[in-house]
């Protein structure tokens, strides 16, 4: 049978009655061949190929036995069932998808160019190769005719391949400017709007995930483990689950070390234990841990750095708006009491940054939180995030102000 609409609808309407129950396996377009069935039974199961191959993998191997396997595991309530993502999170996965697809493109077609240099022995120039000048000079650089051709296709697909990712950038960026949930998992340092809606598509509801653990092994970040006997081996991450959205979190997890809070203090502490790839992957875990947390909460990371996290959002806004803030002082605000004393440039508190966001406030500390801050030394950097401070041009040391006032009482508690 050829797989099209009107054939399934009109198989459907030959086989299938109303107080049926379908079992498919998730492959390519199986949301599209649900999406044509479901109107005719009473309930589509969509297994999970990998675990129904583990529990019933047959000698021999044809679409007959395959049916009459899915069907026997659904009528025991054993099949392996995948969930089921809504219509728009299926369409934010395709667009997910689509944009790392073009940017594998884009990636290809610079090894190439790279490749015809390297080959013909023309050494690279002195600025970034794919810059305005680093192109003009590719264009001139004499290659002989072979080369060229080459040369000017790549720039050519090259060119169209940016014009795709540019248009469909500005299609998720209007889009993440309006997701509140975007905006929320974006106060996880490390995270942009590009991180947060690959991730945000790969988890989809996060209800579905009773605890931290089950997010990251759903991501494939959490440790392999084979046990027999008295013997137990823990090894690489399983590398289950969306590679793309595991792969962003990864690269997250780069910078981590220079970050000043909680998260940077554990990756400087693993470095110092294992190797950098160790310690890179470990904290991406604990993204993944707090991907679980801040969306299950609903409330924003509580560490995050006020000036890193203003330029976040200010970068996304101006990319979907157009808007830039209005600075400066306003009218009849009374002068600085660092007027007069060189200039200075106002760094804003973390709970000023959400509330100019639209984000809500951070609840007050737990008892338990704020031991873990004196234990790790980390309750003066927590001060500084709930303060305003300014800092000097020339010496960019910050000179912190009074805290606000919702977190005097909770600062004397800590």
């Amino acid at each position: 049978m050829t797989v099209t609409r009107e054939a399934l609808a009109a198989f459907a309407e030959r086989q299938l009655a109303r107080e049926d129950r379908l079992a498919m396996e998730a492959t390519t377009n199986t949301w599209a061949v649900a999406g044509v069935l479901r109107p005719f039974v009473k309930e589509i199961v969509i297994g999970n190929p990998l675990k129904v191959r583990a529990i019933a993998e047959a000698k021999i191997k044809t679409d007959k036995v395959d049916s009459r396997v899915l069907a026997e595991l659904l009528r025991c309530e054993y099949l392996p069932m995948v969930w089921q993502p809504d219509q728009e999170t299926q369409r934010l996965r395709r667009l997910t998808h689509r944009r790392a697809a073009l940017v594998s493109d884009r990636t290809r077609l610079k090894n190439r160019l790279h490749s015809i240099l390297h080959h013909t022995l023309v050494p690279l120039p002195d600025c970034d190769l794919f810059s305005k000048r680093g192109i003009a000079w590719l264009r001139q650089v004499p290659l002989a005719q072979e080369e060229a051709l080459a040369r000017e296709s790549d720039l050519r697909l090259l060119e169209l391949t940016e014009l795709e990712i540019a248009q469909l950038d500005d299609l998720l960026v209007r889009e993440a400017w309006q997701d509140e949930k975007v905006r929320l998992v974006m106060s996880i340092p490390g995270v942009d709007y590009t991180v947060a809606q690959t991730c945000l598509a790969a988890i989809g509801d996060i209800a579905r995930f009773p605890n931290a653990k089950k997010l990251s092994a759903y991501l494939g970040l959490n440790p392999s483990t084979r046990q027999s006997g008295a013997h137990c081996y823990h090894g690489p991450i399983t590398k289950q689950g969306n590679a793309h959205a595991r792969w962003l979190l990864v690269q997250a997890a780069q910078h981590l070390g220079q970050y000043r809070g909680p998260l940077g203090q554990t990756m400087r502490k693993i470095v110092k234990r294992k190797n950098r790839n160790v310690a890179v992957v470990a904290c991406a875990r604990k993204l993944a841990v707090l991907l679980w947390h801040v969306l299950s909460s609903g409330e924003p990371f509580r560490y995050a750095q006020p000036k890193t996290l203003q330029a976040k959002f200010s970068r996304l806004r101006i990319r979907a708006t157009g808007r830039r803030r209005r600075g400066g002082v306003a009218k009849g605000t009374p002068r600085s009491p660092q007027y007069g004393h060189g200039r200075t440039r106002a760094l804003p508190s973390l709970p000023q940054v959400l509330v100019e966001n639209g984000l809500p406030k951070i609840a007050p500390l737990a008892k338990g939180e704020r031991v873990m801050l004196e234990r790790k030394r980390l309750d003066t950097f927590y001060r500084e995030l709930q303060t305003t401070s300014r800092v000097q041009a020339n010496t960019l040391t910050p000179q912190v102000e009074e805290p606000e006032e919702d977190f005097k009482s909770e600062l004397t508690q800590s």
